[in-house]
C-alpha cells in the first residue's frame, strides 16, 4: 500500500499555535501523530512525506523515522533543515516527483500548484504546506495531516474510494 502525508511538523510547538492542533504538549503531538501513523502504516507500505517533517530542535531525525512504520521518501518542504534531508532512513529525497500509481499520474510536491504537469489528461496534484486552508484546484489535494485527520491516506482516500 501507498501512503501520503505531510507537514507533521515532529517537534515544532508553532502547529499548537498556529495550526490549533488538539494537544496540550509537543510530547503529546509527537506521540500522537506517532501512533496514528503506525495504526494507519504498515511495515511494508510505502510512504510519501511531501514536506515539514520535523523540527531541528525535536532531536534525531534517523532516530524518528526508525520509529515510523514503512519505506518513508521525503519531498523537502520549507520547514525540513538538512539534519532532516540528510538523514539516514529515507529512500529517497527530492523536491518534486512523479509517479504512476492506480493507474493514476501523480505530482508530488510540498506546494499546491496552480497548473501541473499533464494537467490536461488528468493527473493528479498532492500537496502539503497549505495545512488544509487552501481552497483546491480539481484533481489536487492537500495530503497535510491538519486536512487529513493528523495521519497518513492513500489515494483511495483522497479520491472518495
Amino acid at each position: 500500500m501507498i501512503y501520503f502525508t505531510s507537514d507533521t511538523h515532529f517537534g515544532d510547538p508553532r502547529v499548537l499555535r498556529i495550526d490549533k492542533r488538539p494537544f496540550s504538549s509537543m510530547d503529546e503531538h509527537d506521540s500522537a501523530l506517532i501512533q496514528n501513523w503506525n495504526d494507519t502504516v504498515a511495515e511494508e507500505d510505502e510512504v510519501w512525506h511531501l514536506g515539514d517533517f520535523m523540527s531541528q530542535r525535536a532531536g534525531d531525525c534517523a532516530e524518528l523515522l526508525s520509529r515510523l512504520n514503512g519505506r518513508k521518501h521525503l519531498i523537502v518542504g520549507n520547514n525540513d533543515p538538512p539534519s532532516t534531508t540528510n538523514a539516514a532512513n529515507w529512500v529517497s529525497v527530492q523536491h518534486y516527483a512523479e509517479l504512476k500509481h492506480e493507474q493514476h499520474h501523480l505530482i508530488l510536491c510540498h506546494y499546491a500548484f496552480r497548473t501541473w504537469n499533464q494537467m490536461g489528461k488528468k493527473s493528479i496534484n498532492l500537496h502539503g504546506h497549505s495545512h488544509g486552508r487552501l481552497r483546491p484546484l480539481p484533481r489536487q489535494y492537500d495530503v497535510g495531516v491538519d486536512a487529513k485527520g493528523l495521519r497518513p491516506v492513500t489515494l483511495g482516500n483522497l479520491l472518495g474510494r
